[in-house]
C-alpha cells in the first residue's frame, strides 16, 4: 500500500476539517492536514492528527468502512445533525467510523504526551 501524508492550508481542504483521508484510484491513501490551524501550532501538533488520520484509515480499511460512508456522515450527515463547529464528527453515536475515530484518537493523544504536548486536548 502507498501513503501520502502532505500538510496543506485548510482552505484547501475536502471540508472543513483539520484531516482528512480517502483513497485514490490506485488505492493509494492519502492524508492531509491543516498546516495553518491556531490550535495546531508546529509540525509536532500537525504529526498528532496525521497519525490519527493513519490509523483512523487503516481500521476503517481492514474493516471495510468505505471512504464514501465517512465522507457522507462527516459532509453531510454531520452537519445536518447540527453539530457545534468543535464537535468531532467521528464522536458522535451514529458515525459509521465511530469506534476507529476513537481509537484513532487514543493513539494520537499517546503521541502527544510522549511529545510533551501538554494541554493537547481531552479525550472524552
Amino acid at each position: 500500500m502507498k501513503i501520502v501524508i502532505e500538510t496543506i492550508a485548510s482552505s484547501q481542504q475536502r471540508y472543513d476539517t483539520w484531516g482528512d483521508w480517502w483513497l485514490d484510484a490506485d488505492h493509494t491513501l492519502q492524508i492531509r492536514v491543516s498546516s495553518d490551524e491556531p490550535a495546531m501550532p508546529t509540525g509536532q501538533h500537525q504529526l498528532c492528527v496525521a497519525i490519527h488520520e493513519l490509523v483512523e484509515a487503516l481500521l476503517c480499511i481492514d474493516r471495510e468502512i468505505t471512504v464514501a460512508q465517512v465522507d457522507q456522515f462527516d459532509m453531510v450527515t454531520a452537519p445536518a445533525l447540527g453539530l457545534a463547529d468543535d464537535d468531532e464528527p467521528g464522536d458522535h453515536p451514529l458515525a459509521p467510523y465511530r469506534n476507529e475515530h476513537r481509537f484513532a484518537m487514543l493513539v494520537e493523544h499517546l503521541m502527544a504526551r510522549e511529545l510533551g504536548l501538554d494541554g493537547y486536548g481531552v479525550v472524552r
